[in-house]
């Protein structure tokens, strides 16, 4: 028997799913994606020298509010009050990763707002450092772990 479809209703209409029956947990959600670059941009950017200023800063401040902006960009999410996102940044060759963490206690996950989150903080920082390297390529994004709600842990196989 194939598994009923929770965002299409009997008439195969898309649906918000309705949570208001399940139980508020606390949950989180870990995504993640890096962006890769030429050496003189990523230099500028280690540097803190781009031409429009401080570009893990500013991509910092655009995840976290994606993230809160999550619900109104996607339609089919509720929109949630968040406990915390925090966005980090890591140096790998030719290329600057961007982890994001969002959490709540509620009634629904996290995880779109973790990957908005990290996509929105590469988007920023193609925008910052454009006038450096034009071919920068976003890619791998992904959740890497989720924790609570029915389904529990999850965790990426990273290998």
């Amino acid at each position: 028997m194939a598994k009923s479809l929770t965002h299409i209703d009997s008439e195969g209409s898309a649906r918000m799913v309705d949570v208001g029956a399940k139980a508020e947990t606390q949950r989180l959600a870990i995504a993640s994606g890096r962006i890769v670059m030429s050496a003189e941009a990523l230099a500028a950017i280690r540097a803190g020298n781009a031409p429009k200023g401080d570009v893990l800063g500013t991509a910092r401040v655009a995840g976290i509010m994606a993230a809160k902006k999550t619900g109104d960009l996607i339609p089919m999410c509720h929109p949630l009050i968040i406990d915390a996102v925090n966005v980090d940044f890591t140096f790998e060759e030719n290329a600057v990763r961007a982890t994001a963490t969002a959490s709540l206690t509620g009634k629904t996950g996290v995880e779109m707002e973790a990957i908005t989150a990290t996509s929105i903080a590469l988007l920023t920082i193609y925008d910052m450092a454009k006038a450096l390297d034009k071919g920068m390529v976003i890619g791998d994004v992904r959740l890497i772990e989720k924790r609570g709600g029915k389904s529990g842990h999850w965790k990426a196989d990273l290998a």
